[in-house]
């Protein structure tokens, strides 16, 4: 994909109402698919859709949540740290910064020492 199309993909998702409420819901806590179709008050088949796009664009990612009887179910959670949106030369690009944990802040610092 090239980085208008990622560029014009993202500005699309976000102009969607559905996307928004997920990643402010989802920016709190993990939320599971139906507890976005609970909050956004939507069916889940939408939430599902929404949550695809979202992780091919890399706006949230998806984890695994094991509940105390051992069953598990997947969980999706909010990976924007920002947005920059560049308008420069005709052109808009649109970049997401994502958020790091601490392992892989740990792993780019120390990948930055060995290559220096």
């Amino acid at each position: 994909m090239s980085n208008d199309d990622h560029s014009d993909a993202l500005l699309d998702l976000l102009g969607q109402q559905r996307v928004r409420q997920i990643l402010a819901a989802t920016s709190r806590d993990p939320q599971s698919a139906k507890e976005l179709s609970e909050a956004c008050d939507v069916a889940p088949s939408t939430i599902y859709r929404r949550v695809e796009e979202m992780l091919a664009t890399d706006l949230l990612v998806e984890r695994t949540r094991i509940e105390s009887d051992g069953s598990h179910h997947s969980v999706y959670e909010a990976n924007v740290d920002h947005l920059d949106v560049d308008i420069d030369d005709g052109t808009i690009d649109v970049s997401v910064v994502v958020r790091e944990d601490a392992a892989q802040r740990f792993s780019r610092i120390w990948t930055d020492i060995r290559e220096s």
